[in-house]
């Protein structure tokens, strides 16, 4: 085992130099990836802005009915012209996002506990590659719980979903748990996206933070940051502008959009920031004037 009282603290992250195992490749740490891989990459992230702007709607695999996803089938058509990436379940995908979709779709492959119990922490394994395969998925959403009771398990998943994405050419995004006992902090973040990234994890799905350049830099795959909560438009348009500037290659927006009173114009408020370098100030402007029109 590794003697952790030796170690010493980190200190330099060179925040302003550039990922150097870039290549020819355009997505941070897939470099040495085979062809399959990248182009299912390609597909989540922008080859022009090299971001990308994901929609999280599977939500209800632990809470049920969501208000704002009540009808999938009505409010996904709505937004698919903003999103690159449908974030989802496959039994969501499957019923209610039209098989013409030209979008990048991230398969949740993890389910647990619904959200009567206390602890989540304690996923499975829910979706086997066969079915992420026949879904034509571009990745494997694996939830995973650093430092929780579950982080065991967790990581084990996550492990189980890299060797068998390896194995077909699918991508693992890793997505960052945080529970009513984890601390927010750029040093828990530091850890666990790491970890993730270490693990195999070719996408990181984490939360933005204080120092969040150096988490960023720190980490070699990209990183898209979770929405989390709602938040007032102005508040969630300059988290998403905070995130892209510090380094994030893309967000992960859900609630910040469906449960806004206006989602198509939010989704495509997002976009403005996430492909267009339009300030959060700008692009709540966009937003406005996109409601008055």
């Amino acid at each position: 085992m590794a003697d952790k009282d030796g170690l010493k603290a980190e200190k330099n992250y060179h925040i302003d130099t550039p990922f150097a195992n870039g290549g020819g490749f355009y997505i941070k740490g897939a470099n040495s990836l085979e062809w399959g891989m990248k182009k299912h990459l390609a597909n989540i992230f922008d080859p022009k802005s090299g971001n990308t702007v994901m929609f999280a709607f599977d939500h209800g695999y632990f809470m049920g009915s969501v208000s704002g996803l009540e009808r999938l089938d009505l409010v996904l058509p709505t937004l698919m012209d903003n999103i690159d990436c449908l974030m989802g379940t496959r039994g969501a995908i499957r019923t209610c996002v039209p098989p013409e979709c030209r979008k990048a779709i991230a398969l949740r492959a993890t389910s647990g506990s619904s959200m009567l119990d206390d602890d989540l922490s304690h996923e499975v394994i829910a979706v086997d590659v066969e079915d992420c395969i026949r879904m034509n998925a571009d990745c494997m959403a694996i939830q995973t719980f650093v430092g929780a009771d579950g982080q065991l398990s967790s990581l084990d998943n996550l492990s189980r979903a890299v060797n068998a994405g390896l194995r077909y050419g699918i991508p693992t995004l890793g997505v960052v748990a945080v529970g009513k006992q984890m601390e927010r902090t750029d040093r828990f973040f530091k850890l666990a996206t790491r970890m993730l990234a270490e693990l195999g994890a070719n996408i990181i799905k984490t939360y933005y933070c204080d120092k969040f350049e150096e988490v960023v830099a720190a980490c070699p795959v990209p990183i898209v940051v979770a929405g989390g909560k709602k938040l007032s438009e102005p508040d969630a348009l300059k988290l998403a502008y905070d995130s892209i500037q510090g380094g994030a290659r893309g967000v992960d927006m859900g609630r910040n959009i469906f449960q806004s009173e206006h989602p198509v114009h939010m989704s495509a408020a997002i976009r403005k920031i996430v492909h267009e370098k339009f300030t959060d100030k700008e692009a709540y402007q966009f937003f406005q004037d996109s409601i008055a029109r």
